[in-house]
């Protein structure tokens, strides 16, 4: 895996692809296919929501780490009492790469030390997967957490490979809108005033907080920051990569486990911004998550609240309406002749038609005129 020009991580070929391998590639990349078996599922379907068995609100009981976490510490606290019960061997994820602090790399965290610096959103490329076929060669049992596409890429490579099933007890995912390019934190740093990004010494998306800031140290002690809302909100999501843009899974369906933000929201049914004590979503899709789940509130790790799914479609009005959006995108990029994912048993048809005629054919005219302009400027 290699970052290119525009800022993506992208995979190179170091030598000629077999035939067999291709075919694998191509079955289990999420890029081109994201297919479900629906003979997999532990709990009932939810059109848009995905396998569910149970969903709850959730927090780390640990006052440190639910602070330093994005979103109240959830995820941290189940990758937590997974290692202190030897459970697994070590967690693989991503975190700051130890050369650059604005750039992402796949890390290993072994004790809760490790865990603690790795939580939080990293807004830029990662392949925490970009050794797996090593890790599964490997002694040792681990922990995955990734985006919803790197799940989605090891579950179905589950199907095929069988030491995925003997090395990987738990698949994490968090819900994400899409991968920013590096090119985009550039764009935050400016706009925070850093002038000169070889010159920080530590930074954040968020965290440190809920939803905390934006956090640029610098080598000399000075500091810029810049709240969620528009670091996120006017500024790296305009960064996205196109394949994000017709994702149907933000979600994370195929994982044991997802965490995302469990916004407080106005009388208005809005979510809200303010900073305040973090609390994830914590939504399990599989007999497996949610057993590992109850050990952890058992424990005393992690600390929940109820929660309906109507209760999270408010918290999370984007992800209620993607896959919606996926159909008439993909009908844009039919009618300029480039190549099409495979998107099988994800219900993408129910949602487009709960969108209506209106919004779908909003989305597929504005994504037919961004591929237009980029056919343009090519």
């Amino acid at each position: 895996m290699r970052d290119t020009a525009e800022g993506f991580r992208r995979p190179f070929a170091t030598c000629p692809v077999p035939a067999q391998q291709s075919r694998l590639i191509d079955a289990v990349c999420p890029g081109a296919n994201i297919r479900h078996a629906p003979e997999e599922f532990d709990a009932e379907y939810h059109p848009t929501w995905g396998p569910v068995v149970e969903a709850r609100l959730g927090w780390s009981s640990d006052a440190g780490l639910r602070r330093n976490a994005s979103s109240g510490g959830g995820l941290s606290a189940i990758l937590n009492f997974l290692i202190a019960n030897g459970e697994i061997d070590y967690v693989i994820q991503t975190a700051a790469a130890p050369d650059s602090p604005i750039r992402n790399a796949l890390t290993i965290s072994q004790v809760a030390d490790d865990v603690f610096r790795a939580a939080g959103s990293r807004y830029a490329p990662s392949s925490p997967l970009e050794d797996i076929g090593q890790r599964l060669d490997a002694p040792g049992r681990f922990a995955f957490v990734g985006k919803p596409c790197d799940v989605a890429g090891l579950r179905q490579l589950a199907r095929r490979d069988p030491r995925v099933g003997q090395k990987v007890v738990c698949m994490i995912a968090f819900m994400c809108a899409g991968v920013p390019s590096y090119r985009g934190t550039s764009a935050l740093l400016a706009e925070m005033g850093v002038e000169d990004e070889s010159a920080i010494a530590a930074f954040r998306y968020r965290g440190d907080g809920w939803p905390g800031f934006a956090t640029a140290e610098m080598s000399d002690g000075r500091r810029f920051r810049m709240d969620y809302d528009t670091s996120w909100g006017t500024i790296l999501n305009r960064h996205l990569q196109f394949r994000c843009k017709i994702c149907p899974d933000g979600t994370g369906e195929f994982a044991d486990i997802v965490c995302a933000d469990g916004w407080y929201c106005d009388d208005a049914g809005n979510p809200l911004f303010d900073e305040q004590d973090g609390r994830s979503i914590v939504l399990t899709r599989t007999g497996k998550g949610e057993a590992l789940v109850q050990r952890a509130i058992a424990a005393g790790d992690i600390i929940t609240a109820p929660l309906t799914l109507d209760e999270m479609t408010k918290m999370q009005p984007f992800q209620a309406k993607r896959k919606g959006l996926v159909l008439p995108r993909l009908a844009a990029v039919a009618v300029t002749f480039r190549r099409l994912p495979r998107f099988e048993n994800l219900e993408l048809a129910v949602n487009a038609r709960k969108l209506g005629i209106r919004q779908g054919l909003r989305s597929m005219l504005g994504t037919l005129r961004r591929l237009l302009i980029q056919r343009g400027a090519g």
